[in-house]
């Protein structure tokens, strides 16, 4: 079954756009990451124009985030007021990502800086995850204790000013790391269509030295509403929110969602950090074979309505 796509104009089969939402939710549910690192991809090999894919990954995102935030919630799996705090910085950068995507698509540029950030960023923080939680794989095979961090020692985050006490993750720092981390991660949601919980969830775990359980349901937490934001914003000043589209990826996404987090409580913290690095790479690879690789037609006529 078809339907026409007004936003992406083009026509699509629900079938597909229904199976990758709940796939992407799942994914948003297992791991604490929003899936718009996957899920804007995936348009994009769709034939969904890059803009439209960036703008409308984002509805998506926010629907299969809620649902996995809740769920998390419901465990008891969120620091609300460490959320709080990178919601703060990430509607900061949010407002930045989406003028530069206005500028970029003026341009004509926008589409390979899409692409060039992709495999940036998922090259080096996927290699970097899949290594860390390799040997934290090892060690637990070999029976020595794990532990990301010592208490009361947090290196150089310790002697930062401004330091607040964030009970759920038993942490007392600075609040100027999270602020950074979430004005990052809020940037790189306008500009890529993510909700940046593949750059949010290991900065949490490598800098932060959160507990990866509480993590993944702050992770959640805070990508919720930095992405609605940055939705919301492309829809008004970009125009590139494909509402059609968005209603099928978001009512399988939110499904999806909910199986996720379920899978993800039989998981330990390591073997979901492997996993999810191991996905982060996959997609890189994916993204930078279409930019080497040579295409099947150099030239097209078809948009100037010659062929």
């Amino acid at each position: 079954m078809h339907i026409y796509l007004p936003i992406a104009e083009m026509s699509a089969n629900v079938w597909i756009f229904l199976g990758m939402g709940w796939a992407v939710g799942f994914l948003s549910g297992l791991f604490g990451v929003g899936g718009g690192f996957l899920m804007t991809p995936l348009l994009i090999f769709s034939g969904i124009p890059p803009a439209v894919a960036v703008g409308t990954g984002g509805a998506q995102v926010v629907a299969s985030s809620v649902a996995g935030a809740l769920a998390q919630y419901r465990r008891n799996n969120v620091d609300v007021k460490m959320g709080v705090v990178l919601l703060s910085g990430g509607l900061f950068g949010g407002i930045i990502g989406v003028q530069i995507v206005r500028i970029l698509r003026a341009a004509g540029q926008f589409d390979l800086f899409v692409a060039l950030s992709y495999v940036l960023f998922l090259g080096v923080i996927g290699g970097l995850m899949l290594i860390e939680s390799a040997n934290a794989m090892r060690q637990a095979r070999a029976g020595k204790a794990l532990s990301m961090r010592q208490s009361g020692q947090h290196g150089w985050v310790h002697h930062l000013p401004l330091k607040m006490r964030f009970h759920r993750s038993k942490l007392y720092i600075s609040a100027i790391p999270p602020l950074m981390i979430g004005a990052f991660v809020g940037f790189m949601a306008a500009i890529m269509g993510v909700g940046g919980g593949f750059i949010l969830v290991p900065a949490m775990i490598y800098l932060l030295r959160m507990p990866t359980s509480v993590v993944v349901g702050t992770s959640l937490f805070q990508i919720v509403f930095v992405t609605a934001t940055t939705t919301v914003m492309h829809a008004t000043s970009n125009h590139s929110v494909d509402i059609v589209l968005a209603v099928l990826l978001i009512s399988s996404g939110v499904i999806g969602a909910q199986a996720g987090a379920i899978a993800g409580a039989k998981l330990r913290g390591e073997q979901l950090r492997f996993l999810l690095a191991a996905l982060v790479l996959l997609v890189c690879i994916r993204i930078g074979w279409d930019l080497v690789v040579t295409p099947t037609e150099l030239f097209s006529l078809d948009r100037l309505g010659l062929h």
